[in-house]
């Protein structure tokens, strides 16, 4: 196998199991769905740690998540949305989980290494196993 077909092909892996993260966790917020809250109990809890505009928090993050994540999995649109998605995981990196590193004490290490994913999907492009093909450097 050549190298350009395995960097295609470990491209659509990342954005594939990643979208998935995210669709999972924008799913939550939104609608409620994998034993999530849905939105209104997101924005309380948005509320809760002092987000500004905790219902409008909440839809801008749910949204990016949700939306976002479709985006990665099919390689649609996959550099723009990682735009919000990267600011989404490092607010929650920062301002959630800001006290500690380790997931284990609650930490930022999962949100940032969503966001740092996130980020090199946008810098590499979807591959060429994408719908959306990007624009090329």
């Amino acid at each position: 196998m050549n190298q350009t077909f395995l960097t295609n092909l470990g491209l659509l892996l990342l954005r594939a199991m990643i979208g998935v993260v995210f669709v999972y966790h924008g799913s939550q917020k939104l609608f409620g769905w994998f034993g999530g809250g849905g939105f209104e109990a997101t924005a309380e809890g948005f509320g809760s740690m002092n987000m500004p505009m905790p219902e409008v928090s909440a839809a801008l993050a749910g949204g990016a998540e949700f939306f976002g994540g479709v985006a990665l999995i099919l390689g649609f649109g996959s550099r723009l949305m990682s735009l919000p998605l990267t600011f989404t995981m490092l607010v929650a990196s920062f301002a959630v989980h800001g006290s500690a590193f380790g997931l284990a004490n609650g930490g930022m290490e999962y949100a940032l290494t969503l966001a740092i994913a996130a980020a090199s999907i946008g810098l590499m492009g979807p591959g060429s196993f994408a719908l959306g093909k990007g624009i090329k450097a």
